[in-house]
C-alpha cells in the first residue's frame, strides 16, 4: 500500500509541477548557464540548451506521472543535439556532464518544495521522496551515458574533417594563444598578416533536412567573396552544423560597400542570416572584427524578427549595449517613458521623432520624408514632448540612442503596459 501511495502522490506532484514547466525550465536554464561558463554561447547553442533543458524536464514529469520503465528511455532529441552541437563545438564533455548534475538538482528542488506544499504524511512523504530521487538519479544516469556516447561519436566524426581543424586553429588564433603566422598562414591557407579583414558570422536559423547546412554557409561565403571582388580566397570555419565563421579579406583596401554584402548574402541564400565585423586591420584586426560580428549577431538575436544581415558599423552602439539586455531595456524605458509602449500610437510618435531628430529637428525636411503636412510633424512632436515629459533637447542624445535600440530591437525592449508603475 504505501508503495501504491508514494506513486499517486509523486503522479500528483509531477502534475502540479507540469503546470508550471516553462518557469521550471527557464530557472533550470539560468542556473547552468550561470554556473558554467563554457556553455554561455551564441543565441544559437543557448536556445539548442533551452530546449534540451524543456524536454529532459517534460520526460522526467511524465515518468514521476506514468511510471515509465528507465530501460525505454534513449535520451531527447533536443539532448542528443545539444550534445553534438557542444562536441563540434569542442565545448569540454565535462562541462556538459555538469550541467545535468546542476539541472537535477535544481530540478529536485521544484520536485521537493511540491512535495512539502503537497502535504501527505510522513511516511508517504518519505517513500515518494526515495521514489523520486530513485526514478530521477536512474534517468540521469542513462541519459548521460547516452549523450557522452553521441559527444564522443560526433567528436571523432567532426576532428575527421577539414573543417573541424580549421575551427581548433581558428580558435586558438582567436584567443590569443602563440602562433608562428606562417604556419597558422599554411595551415588554414588564408594570409592573416594582409592588411585587412571582415570578420562574418553566418547560420541558418533551423537545420536543413539532409545536412547540407554547411554546405549552404559555404557556398554563400565564395559568394559574398566573389561579389566584394576579394583580394583572395575566403577563410571558412564551421562551428556545427548551422553555423561558421568567416572572413574575407580586402587585402590593402579599406573601401567597402556595406548594401552590396548585404544584398549578396539576400540574393545567396534563402534563409542564411549574417552578422558582419567592420573593415579591420591585421592578426589583431582578425580577431577584433570576429568579436564585433559576435556582438551583431547578438544583437540580430534579440531582435524581433530576426534581421537577414546585421552590420556592426551600423549598429555599433545598440550592440555593445546589448551585452546586458535587461539592463538596457531598463534603460531605455527610463529614457522613452510614456513613448515606450508597443502600440501604434507611441510608434506613429517614435518614427515622427526619430526622423525629426535625424534631420536637425527641422519640421519641413521631416514632413518631406514621412510624406506628412508639417501641421501633423508638429502635431506628433508636441504630443512626443508630452509623453517623455520633457523637452527634446534635454538629453537628446540618450533619446536618440534609445529610439535607435527600439528600431533594431523591436517589441522586446517595448511595454505593453502603458503604465510603468
Amino acid at each position: 500500500m504505501g508503495s501504491v501511495e508514494a506513486e499517486k502522490c509523486l503522479a500528483a506532484v509531477a502534475s502540479k509541477i507540469a503546470g508550471h514547466m516553462p518557469e521550471v525550465s527557464q530557472d533550470v536554464w539560468e542556473v547552468i548557464v550561470a554556473e558554467i561558463p563554457q556553455l554561455r554561447g551564441d543565441g544559437i547553442i543557448l536556445n539548442t540548451l533551452m530546449a534540451s533543458v524543456e524536454e529532459n524536464v517534460a520526460t522526467l514529469l511524465h515518468g514521476f506521472e506514468n511510471d515509465m520503465p528507465l530501460a525505454d528511455v534513449e535520451g531527447p532529441a533536443a539532448a542528443l543535439d545539444y550534445a553534438r552541437r557542444l562536441a563540434q563545438r569542442n565545448v569540454p564533455v565535462s562541462s556538459l556532464i555538469r550541467a545535468y548534475r546542476l539541472g537535477h538538482c535544481r530540478f529536485l528542488r521544484w520536485c521537493m518544495d511540491e512535495l512539502r506544499r503537497h502535504g501527505p504524511d510522513e511516511d508517504v512523504c518519505a517513500a515518494t521522496a526515495r521514489l523520486m530521487l530513485e526514478l530521477s538519479f536512474g534517468y540521469i544516469d542513462r541519459v548521460s551515458e547516452r549523450v557522452i556516447e553521441v559527444y564522443q561519436l560526433e567528436r571523432d566524426r567532426w576532428l575527421l574533417g577539414q573543417t573541424g581543424v580549421h575551427a581548433i586553429r581558428v580558435q586558438e588564433i582567436l584567443a590569443g594563444k602563440h602562433m608562428d603566422p606562417d604556419s597558422a598562414e599554411s595551415a588554414l591557407g588564408y594570409r592573416l598578416r594582409q592588411t585587412h579583414h571582415v570578420g562574418m558570422l553566418l547560420w541558418l536559423p533551423e537545420a536543413p533536412l539532409g545536412g547540407e547546412g554547411l554546405e549552404r554557409l559555404d557556398r554563400l561565403t565564395s559568394r559574398i567573396g566573389e561579389e566584394l571582388n576579394c583580394s583572395s580566397k575566403s577563410l571558412f570555419a564551421a562551428q556545427d552544423e548551422t553555423l561558421a565563421w568567416a572572413w574575407l579579406p580586402f587585402g590593402s583596401s579599406r573601401d567597402l560597400s556595406w548594401d552590396k554584402l548585404a544584398n549578396a548574402v539576400e540574393d545567396g541564400d534563402p534563409t542564411a542570416r549574417a552578422a558582419v565585423g567592420d573593415v579591420e586591420p591585421g592578426v589583431e584586426g582578425f580577431r577584433r572584427t570576429h568579436r564585433q560580428a559576435v556582438r551583431a549577431q547578438e544583437l540580430a538575436m534579440a531582435a524581433g524578427p530576426e534581421p537577414r544581415v546585421t552590420i556592426y558599423a551600423r549598429v555599433a552602439p545598440i550592440a555593445l549595449m546589448c551585452t546586458n539586455i535587461e539592463d538596457t531595456r531598463a534603460w531605455v524605458w527610463s529614457v522613452l517613458g510614456a513613448l515606450a509602449v508597443d502600440d501604434e500610437h507611441c510608434a506613429r510618435l517614435r518614427e515622427t521623432l526619430r526622423t525629426f531628430l535625424a534631420t536637425g529637428c527641422s519640421y519641413t525636411a521631416t514632413a518631406s520624408r514621412q510624406i506628412l503636412h508639417k501641421n501633423t510633424v508638429q502635431y506628433r512632436i508636441r504630443k512626443a514632448e508630452e509623453a517623455l515629459g520633457r523637452p527634446l533637447q534635454e538629453g537628446r542624445r540618450d533619446l536618440e540612442m534609445a529610439l535607435l535600440a527600439v528600431q533594431y530591437l523591436g517589441s522586446s525592449f517595448l511595454r505593453t503596459d502603458p503604465d510603468p508603475s
